[in-house]
């Protein structure tokens, strides 16, 4: 059995880390509702972007455009959202264990990294980083999407990478968050989703197609980067919250346990000297 001073020290340790895990469990719960609130305000705006750009395709019929056509690279670019700090359980691993499952090999892929612990954790899986832009998730503006998106759409353009994907974590709820993983670019209708009888009217542009999608296309993609970005928080907030609860909880389970130790040992640590004392006074006899 441990001394009475080994478990009176690693209890005095573990309430020192209960006290920091429920604090960071206060702040998260702080900092969740204003994430939520945020969420919950744009992803109505971002959905609608979304169906109404995926409309517009499935009734355009068939175009040749730079952003709908396949490239002949065969690079690949994700942009990575995660956290830069971690302690939120499983949120910036399974963005990455996402990314490894979905058959992105490391030679044909580059990653553009926003938060320091997706970059960390790809980087030494020997994937190359194009790009880090950590600092926009502390918090997430538009203009921060806008400058990944200027930086990947320049690349694609440039034929660089021949597609370009989305990995992020949906906020459902406070205790539900998704890994999610989009294709952006080439643009792809969802023609399951608009299915038509071939009696409507194809949709018609004004400027000219190339003009119309030059605009509508690089903002579609702005919106859903910086859409991702808004849930990312809100979903590592909700992680964070949900990992630190569960720490305390341990930290409190450990100390009980650890406070019955104590007390047997103090009680045998008692019944010894006792002993000893009754067993001196009977040899003194």
């Amino acid at each position: 059995m441990a001394s009475m001073r080994d478990i009176k020290r690693r209890k005095d340790s573990i309430q020192s880390t209960g006290q920091i895990t429920k604090a960071m469990k206060l702040v998260s719960t702080v900092k969740l509702q204003k994430a939520k609130g945020r969420a919950e305000n744009t992803k109505p705006y971002f959905d609608l972007m979304y169906e109404t750009v995926q409309s517009i395709l499935a009734k355009s019929g068939h175009i040749n455009h730079k952003y709908l056509k396949e490239s002949e690279s065969d690079k690949k670019a994700v942009i990575v959202v995660t956290a830069n700090r971690g302690l939120a359980g499983g949120y910036n691993s399974n963005i990455t264990r996402m990314i490894i499952d979905e058959g992105f090999t490391k030679e044909n892929t580059v990653v553009y990294a926003v938060g320091k612990k997706g970059r960390e954790l790809l980087e030494r899986k020997g994937y190359e980083i194009k790009a880090d832009y950590s600092e926009a998730i502390n918090d997430p503006i538009y203009k921060d999407a806008k400058e990944i998106c200027d930086d990947v759409l320049s690349a694609f353009a440039d034929g660089e990478v021949g597609e370009i994907y989305l990995a992020y974590t949906v906020f459902k709820n406070t205790v539900v968050h998704e890994p999610q993983l989009i294709r952006l670019l080439p643009v792809e209708a969802d023609d399951a989703a608009h299915e038509t009888d071939g009696s409507e009217a194809l949709m018609t542009y004004e400027p000219s197609e190339e003009e119309a999608l030059d605009m509508i296309i690089p903002k579609y993609v702005c919106s859903l980067v910086y859409g991702a970005l808004i849930e990312s928080v809100a979903s590592e907030n909700g992680a964070r919250m949900q990992a630190m609860d569960s720490a305390t909880s341990n930290a409190e389970e450990m100390i009980s346990t650890l406070s019955l130790k104590y007390n047997r040992a103090r009680q045998a640590s008692i019944t010894q000297e006792l002993t000893e004392i009754i067993a001196g006074a009977n040899a003194i006899e």
